[in-house]
């Protein structure tokens, strides 16, 4: 199985590259930017391929010979478009760690063109969205009546430069939940709950998290709000900064 892993550079990328060469695989090591991909596949002794994500016939060509491909460079809805246009075309299966509402959105809407390509999309296969859409399931099995879905999750450590400029990008469009099967929005910070995560009681805020398009599918309830914890403080910046919102 021939492996490339695309942002192979970045914060997850690297992460990635290192678990898989430690695992005995050897990816292709890509991305836009020569120099630290050329760095890094020196360390690991892995293979390079420098390109793109534009034109589509240059990105299509290199991806042609390759089975799989993970799309580790954010944000997202930037860079997925391309590689699974480009993967349709050359029967190359696509993998990627998205969070962000928006590629799973778009992606469920080329099931058809997959299903006729014989390829494989599959958006969110790292912590977005995989252990809150389970969590999701594993609800819904034990409430099959359930009416409305509220997930939460206490996220430990950094993010990556990408994460945050997606986190940045959206604060000044608010947040999102479904609500009756739409996609409504709301200032940011305005809806927050108490959440016990088994270390004591958190404040959370909701957030666009994937699992509005995502949890909906996998279950069928259509009612659907994420909360991440963060500190009270953040939560009164946040309100503090909606005036600002247009501006970001």
């Amino acid at each position: 199985m021939t492996f490339l892993l695309y942002g192979a550079y970045g914060y997850t990328g690297e992460l990635v590259a290192r678990e898989a060469v430690a695992r005995g695989l050897d990816p292709v090591l890509a991305g836009r930017d020569g120099d630290p991909l050329r760095e890094l596949g020196r360390e690991l002794r892995c293979s390079v391929r420098e390109f793109p994500l534009q034109p589509p016939e240059t990105v299509a060509e290199s991806v042609r010979d390759i089975d799989v491909v993970l799309n580790c460079a954010g944000p997202f809805v930037a860079t997925a478009e391309p590689l699974v246009e480009a993967c349709l075309e050359t029967g190359t299966d696509y993998l990627d760690v998205t969070g962000e509402f928006a590629v799973f959105a778009s992606l469920a809407g080329r099931d058809a063109a997959a299903t006729e390509a014989d390829v494989t999309l599959l958006p969110g296969v790292g912590f977005d969205v995989v252990p809150t859409d389970c969590l999701a399931a594993r609800l819904v099995d034990r409430l099959p009546e359930a009416t409305a879905i509220a997930l939460g999750f206490d996220a430990d450590g950094d993010v990556s430069r990408g994460t945050a400029r997606t986190a940045v990008r959206g604060l000044g469009e608010g947040t999102l939940v479904r609500e009756d099967g739409a996609l409504v929005r709301l200032p940011i910070g305005s809806r927050t709950r108490d959440i016990d995560f088994g270390r004591g009681t958190r404040s959370a805020v909701a957030v666009p998290w994937g699992d509005i398009v995502t949890a909906a599918s996998t279950t069928g309830v259509e009612n659907v709000t994420v909360y991440a914890a963060v500190p009270p403080r953040v939560q009164r910046l946040l309100r503090a900064a909606r005036p600002l919102a247009p501006l970001l």
